[in-house]
């Protein structure tokens, strides 16, 4: 697969698991923290944290997992 498709895959995996984490996770934020429609507030700041973290968290197994490979793999 292209690193331009590889790339593509990760961030949207991310975005889909943060989303889902976010609202797994509302009920449990302050009021403050909830995301209201169409306005930039601490739950879209919340909800994109939460997916930049899981983006991090994707990059850094991928990367573990090219670099545990064999040369000649």
């Amino acid at each position: 697969m292209s690193k331009t498709a590889t790339n593509f895959v990760h961030a949207l995996v991310a975005v889909l698991a943060g989303n889902a984490a976010y609202f797994l996770l509302v009920k449990c934020l302050p009021p403050r923290a909830h995301h209201a429609p169409f306005h930039i507030d601490l739950g879209m700041v919340v909800d994109f944290w939460l997916c930049l973290a899981v983006l991090g968290l994707i990059k850094t197994i991928a990367r573990r997992r090219r670099d545990a490979k064999p040369p000649n793999a």
